[in-house]
């Protein structure tokens, strides 16, 4: 099974923290759209032998396209691959986009999957992010879509600083806040949270208003304290935390995200999306006129690295420790060889000693102190300078 993910690189305005590839000036959007019809064709002979069981729409904002185009990039999908018979079908969606009209006109459409923007129910967050939507209408669009959809996600960020106002000091989000926004999802009956800590990238507005004193630097103690208190209420109200941003009620993990964690294939369609095989990954130039251009021109827009079986161990290590289904010691040495098994035995004894690690029959697994440090835990155990 395998996957197709088609980047739509266009949005009303530029959140303040984010770093991902897209354009405000929608002028070349009908030359987009059908520079990824033609490029979902382009791919079409890699995948000759695969299923494809997900499409997934993000980006960008891929709710802002009309209706229109997003069932004639399906329908081209459809069109050049094999299907199973119910394919995940995810639409990444802003609140402002999903008036009642458009959630119906979706509803309607092949797209069974909203993944919702949301990142907090409080007006002072949404302006500090710079987010297109407020309060009032991230819940408004809740309301309407759980009428429509069983397949629901939203995104939480937590960790968010708090300006200073009228001369008081700024501080960070408080934990009480925090628990509100969770509480408000979980008031709508979401089956899927997706929840990140604000993090700040390089060349972002955000990072610019820190630097320049206008908000305190997010602290990781603050956003280690939220991401505890998200796992505590979550797990009490029936979610399994199956990877470490995703919580998800039993049939509701998205398929998406679990194939690429597990090492599925997929291919990337659009301005900056990545692809891979499972030997090999590419990527396409973030720059829509050269990838309009490049498309036209019959030439796929990409660079192509193979990867290395250290690459790959690398890789597996921490899709593997993000995840409940861990890192398998067996697998280690079937795939990678007993010189990896003995390094990752190795260099993993300190955490298992700290807590921060345990072996299950076989797995290797964060525990539940340990979940929070799993970047900082697998890329310690990551085979370098092979």
């Amino acid at each position: 099974m395998s996957g197709i993910y088609i980047h739509i690189p266009f949005c009303k305005q530029a959140c303040h923290y984010c770093d991902f590839h897209f354009s405000t000036s929608m002028k070349k959007k009908d030359e987009m759209v059908l520079a990824l019809a033609k490029e979902i064709q382009m791919h079409k002979s890699e995948f000759e032998d695969e299923i494809i069981e997900t499409i997934y729409f993000g980006g960008g904002t891929p709710s802002i396209l009309p209706i229109s185009d997003l069932r004639f990039l399906i329908d081209q999908v459809y069109k050049n691959y094999k299907m199973v018979e119910n394919p995940e079908i995810t639409l990444e969606a802003n609140p402002d986009d999903l008036s009642e009209e458009r959630i119906i006109e979706l509803s309607n459409s092949r797209i069974n999957r909203l993944s919702i923007g949301i990142q907090s129910f409080f007006e002072d967050d949404l302006q500090l992010m710079n987010r297109a939507h407020n309060a009032a209408e991230a819940k408004r669009c809740l309301e309407v879509a759980t009428q429509y959809f069983d397949n629901i996600s939203l995104d939480l960020i937590y960790g968010i600083p708090v300006p200073s106002q009228n001369g008081e000091k700024a501080k960070q989000m408080s934990n009480e806040k925090w628990k509100q926004n969770i509480e408000t999802a979980l008031s709508f009956g979401i089956p899927h949270i997706s929840s990140y800590a604000l993090t700040v990238e390089p060349k972002t507005a955000l990072k610019k208003m820190i630097k320049t004193g206008k908000i305190p630097e997010p602290k990781d103690e603050v956003a280690q304290e939220h991401f505890m208190i998200l796992v505590e209420i979550l797990e009490a109200n029936g979610f399994i935390h199956y990877e470490l941003s995703n919580f998800g009620k039993e049939n509701y993990f998205s398929k998406n995200n679990s194939a690429y964690w597990l090492g599925k294939k997929y291919i990337g369609i659009g301005p900056s999306a990545h692809s891979y095989d499972g030997v090999s990954r590419s990527w396409n130039i973030a720059n829509n006129v050269l990838y309009l251009k490049s498309i036209q021109e019959n030439q796929l827009p990409s660079e192509k690295e193979i990867l290395s079986v250290s690459d790959r161990y690398n890789e597996y290590i921490m899709t593997g420790l993000r995840t409940i289904w861990g890192v398998s010691l067996s697998r280690i040495e079937n795939e990678f060889g007993l010189t990896y098994l003995e390094y990752l035995k190795k260099q993993s004894q300190k955490y298992l000693n700290d807590d921060l690690l345990f072996l299950e029959m076989d797995i290797l697994k964060p525990t539940s102190k340990g979940k929070f440090l799993t970047d900082g835990i697998a890329s310690d155990l990551f085979m370098v300078n092979v």
